[in-house]
């Protein structure tokens, strides 16, 4: 099993990343297999709206990373988002990833049917409810399981390192990688 990360912060190994890392700490004990991908330094082009993904199973526009992080997201059982927040809500990078994502889902149906899914956001102050949210919305309508924690999943820290001082935000990161783990284990069980 394996469960792919996307963190869209532009900071890399940042706040959202420690957050993503806690997570996938917990799902590497279980004997998960995981992968990040960080976005920083990469942009994603928000969807062009032209359907020619239809039968194709994923974007056919090449100009930057996304067909690449759309089959790690096809392959994986269980994919966790993470975003800073900006502006109240996800970064422009995952605004345009799940875009482009739910639109070639929707143009191919039954791609993330019964994987895991979980998000993650760090904060400094507020808005991490909508970034949560956004995300969370975009596994519900393609079929996966929302995997959830004692609390919302998110830390809070303004400067690079700061979540690490966010014990109960850290807390609950190590619980969501618990509960995915037990999640994904218990879909394998079903198959």
């Amino acid at each position: 099993m394996k469960v792919l990360a996307i963190n869209s912060s532009a900071r890399k190994d940042g706040n959202t990343a420690i957050l993503i890392n806690t997570v996938l700490e917990e799902l590497n004990k279980a004997g998960i297999e995981t992968e990040m991908i960080q976005l920083a330094g990469n942009v994603i082009e928000p969807c062009k709206a032209c359907w020619a993904c239809g039968g194709q199973g994923n974007c056919v526009h090449r100009k930057d990373s996304f067909r690449e992080v759309f089959e790690k997201m096809k392959e994986a059982d269980g994919i966790l988002l993470g975003s800073p927040v900006y502006s109240a809500n996800v970064s422009a990078n995952m605004q345009a990833l799940l875009e482009r994502a739910a639109v070639v889902a929707d143009m191919n149906p039954g791609l993330f049917t019964h994987k895991g899914g979980a998000a993650v956001a760090a904060v400094r102050r507020g808005g991490a409810m909508q970034a949560v949210d956004t995300m969370n919305h975009f596994f519900l309508n393609h079929e996966m399981i929302v995997v959830g924690s004692t609390y919302w999943n998110m830390g809070y820290g303004q400067m690079p390192g700061d979540v690490q001082k966010d014990e109960e935000g850290l807390a609950n990161m190590r619980n969501l990688g618990q509960n995915m783990s037990y999640l994904l284990n218990t879909l394998k069980s079903c198959e």
